[in-house]
């Protein structure tokens, strides 16, 4: 079956009244963004509450389909079968025909579901349905009608042409990358971070990233398994720019005059502070985080609290809540799992301590903080100096060129 041009299915989005229109825009330039990677030439167009897919020419189907199956805002894309506008005698042949080629085994129950936006169409929607139905009924008798819990349900929707559809495939839902602002997720090479990156973005947020480096502790592979996370995350969330952070000369100064029981909530506190001020200077409404209550030491409500002291743009935790088996899951479904599970280890890992503490109290650690301030602010500023900036796209990497 050659399929013209695809119905695009949102849920969300036909609820938000007056701005309703804002959302369709945004859904149809991500879907012009995502359909560029494909061979081919698309019109998408919206149209009376619908968004559609033209193909211009000749296409992928398999391409085309896993292009805007990484588009957040998509419920359901559906593969029509397109003709003109014809007498009741000759659409019943049409339907009669889409539904031999698209079910080979008919032993199914069915039902008609008709859309008549074209007014002038002499029967109106239940005729349509009577009359269709009856003509499937004739030519396939195997089949049988189910009104209420149909296994196939044919759609025809007759506007300025016919569209014949009856195949649903799942899109991921959400809403469209950008309608919601931009944040800086703080992206390590674990499981966590990317599926959170991952689900702030599906509720519209663009992202950048922020990667804290520790060479030589931490290997080039390290970086490469960021990079590779980073390229994942961005087929559905759209180009990442990746800030990669020299963090070795502050972790051996935090090693060096704090505690070490203190040691993760205190890097973890400069992590956030560097990575609110990239975010600040790259026009991000907040900070994004892997982290889930209890997991580690340094996610423990307490140390949560002592962490967020130190920001003053919101943090946000998509994972928050999530088992550890969840997280799995979700980054399963992703494709980020594999490469998170390479045992590359980041700058978290090499330093954290023996035994961490997990009630930090605030003002204590805000005490042994002020053994670095002799350095630490320079430091910051020499951390802040390395950022190299990869920029990150699902279908490639390369290097920011500006200033």
């Amino acid at each position: 079956m050659k399929y013209e041009s695809f119905l695009i299915k949102y849920a969300e989005i036909g609820i938000k009244g007056k701005n309703r229109h804002l959302f369709e825009e945004a859904l149809v330039n991500q879907m012009k963004l995502a359909l560029r990677r494909c061979e081919g030439h698309f019109a998408v167009t919206r149209s009376s509450g619908r968004v559609f897919v033209d193909a211009l020419e000749d296409y992928d189907f398999d391409e085309v389909v896993d292009a805007l199956q990484h588009v957040f805002g998509i419920t359901g894309i559906c593969p029509m079968v397109v003709c003109r506008v014809l007498p009741i005698e000759e659409l019943a042949a049409e339907v009669v025909k889409f539904v031999g080629s698209e079910y080979p085994d008919r032993h199914h129950t069915f039902k008609v579901h008709t859309r008549r936006l074209d007014k002038n169409y002499p029967l109106d929607s239940m005729q349509i349905n009577e009359e269709l139905g009856a003509a499937i009924l004739d030519a396939y008798p195997e089949m049988k009608v189910d009104v209420h819990q149909p296994e196939i349900l044919v759609t025809v929707e007759i506007r300025e042409r016919v569209y014949l559809y009856s195949h649903i495939i799942p899109g991921p839902g959400g809403l469209p990358v950008g309608i919601g602002g931009k944040a800086m997720l703080l992206l390590s090479g674990g499981i966590d971070s990317p599926v959170a990156g991952y689900m702030v973005s599906k509720r519209g947020v663009r992202l950048d990233a922020v990667y804290f480096n520790a060479p030589p502790y931490t290997s080039e592979r390290a970086l490469q398994k960021v990079v590779d996370l980073a390229q994942q995350i961005a087929k559905y969330s759209g180009t990442i720019w990746l800030h990669n952070i020299n963090f070795t000369e502050i972790q051996l100064y935090i090693y060096e005059k704090c505690p070490h029981d203190e040691l993760t909530i205190i890097m973890r506190r400069y992590m956030m502070r560097i990575a609110e001020l990239l975010a600040k200077k790259y026009d991000c409404l907040g900070l994004v985080t892997g982290e889930s209550i209890g997991q580690v030491a340094s996610q423990t409500m307490t140390s949560l609290a002592v962490t967020n002291e130190v920001c003053t743009l919101p943090v946000f935790r998509p994972v928050i809540a999530f088992d550890k088996e969840d997280i799995i899951t979700m980054s399963k479904k992703i494709g980020t799992y594999d490469t998170s599970i390479l045992p590359y280890e980041d700058c978290c890992t090499i330093f954290v301590a023996k035994h961490p503490v997990t009630k930090p109290v605030a003002e204590v650690i805000r005490r042994h903080e002020k053994n670095l301030e002799e350095k630490i602010d320079e430091m910051v500023e020499r951390a802040i100096e390395t950022d190299e900036i990869l920029i990150v796209e699902g279908s490639g990497v390369r290097k920011y060129q500006g200033n």
